[in-house]
């Protein structure tokens, strides 16, 4: 493993989806179509994967379903075959929730399986105080190095204040912060705990997927004992990322140049925002407060034929009253978005590769 090139990738910023988990009829796992996701995301141009994360399904873990250590190894097998022939390594996320014993041995797990990176949920502690928080996260961060995870309470998080963050930015194996809480004030928290700490060796990506474009170009700036303390949201780490993945890449690329260059932002990057918020919103299905959030990625999925169905592990998750209608919609609206032709162009080599 070249660690310094990941860290490298890292802390430039890059694309990763969050890892759908590909299911038969029977709600079994369907090893085919997953490793053909995998192939996809990565044709696709990302620079890495996050397996075992919400998207993948956190129902993984339950005893008598125990699919998240194949999960990261069907990921791990993929991405093994792509880096013999890349100079530089897709990062290896893997998500990680439960209590500390739990999340240790998940630690472990993905650790063991080649895993760079822990995508650290705090779902699971949401009565814990801010003492126990950190001892949980200091013990996660001995195993693996932790990318931390600011999750919206609407599925499953919890406030985590400026003070947390502060002391969370005092572990020292620390590697990213995944910011996910959909809400600009819990946001500037984490980005402003991150530069007052002094930190520069923590990587910030977004997981706002109602403000996905805007995050990758914003400098964000607070001042600081006579200087400007200055960061940059440098990638993505998303859900909305397992769809339409091709065209995806591409906007992070146009978002990373403006950046790079410090240059004014474009108009048709703030429309982009826009247009791919609008999409965010039903794709995640906000209409009925995130029901059909991972049904809806499934559906798009399955009109492009790397899916069968849009089946998960819960019988009870689906889509949406009025989703279905919706994906219509936004396919309609935002042809420019999608990548249909790009997978029908690959698809059988992915499926049978």
């Amino acid at each position: 493993m070249n660690s310094s090139l990941i860290t490298q990738t890292l802390q430039q910023g890059t694309a990763i989806p969050a890892h759908p988990l590909a299911l038969t009829s029977a709600r079994k796992l369907d090893e085919r179509r997953q490793r053909a996701l995998s192939r996809y995301y990565i044709a696709s141009g990302v620079g890495g994967l996050a397996v075992g994360v919400h998207t993948t399904q956190f129902e993984i873990r339950q005893p008598g379903v125990d699919l998240f250590q194949p999960v990261l190894e069907l990921a791990a097998e993929e991405m093994d075959r792509a880096d013999t022939k890349r100079s530089v390594p897709l990062l290896r996320v893997a998500g990680i929730c439960g209590e500390t014993a739990q999340a240790t041995q998940q630690a472990t797990l993905a650790r063991d399986a080649g895993y760079h990176f822990g995508l650290l949920s705090l779902s699971a502690l949401k009565s814990a105080d801010e003492d126990t928080l950190i001892q949980h996260c200091q013990a996660v961060s001995e195993i693996i190095p932790v990318f931390g995870f600011y999750l919206q309470p609407d599925v499953g998080g919890r406030l985590l204040p400026y003070s947390f963050w502060r002391r969370f930015c005092e572990i020292e194996n620390i590697a990213a912060i995944k910011m996910a809480p959909f809400n600009r004030y819990h946001t500037l928290d984490v980005i402003r705990a991150v530069a007052e700490s002094g930190r520069d060796d923590i990587a910030l990506y977004t997981g706002n997927d109602d403000n996905i474009v805007l995050d990758l170009v914003t400098p964000f700036r607070f001042p600081g004992e006579g200087k400007q303390l200055e960061r940059r949201i440098v990638g993505g780490l998303l859900g909305h990322w397992a769809v339409w993945t091709h065209k995806a890449v591409e906007t992070f690329k146009e978002c990373q140049q403006v950046a790079t260059a410090e240059s004014a932002i474009p108009l048709s990057l703030l429309q982009s925002n826009t247009e791919v918020t609008d999409c965010n919103a039903v794709l995640f299905d906000v209409a009925n407060r995130f029901q059909g959030c991972i049904p809806g990625i499934h559906e798009i999925l399955r009109r492009q034929g790397l899916l069968e169905g849009i089946w998960c592990l819960n019988p009870n998750e689906t889509l949406g009253p009025g989703q279905r209608a919706e994906i219509n919609r936004i396919y309609e609206a935002y042809p420019h978005l999608n990548d249909d032709a790009f997978v029908e162009a690959h698809r059988d080599e992915w499926l049978n590769g």
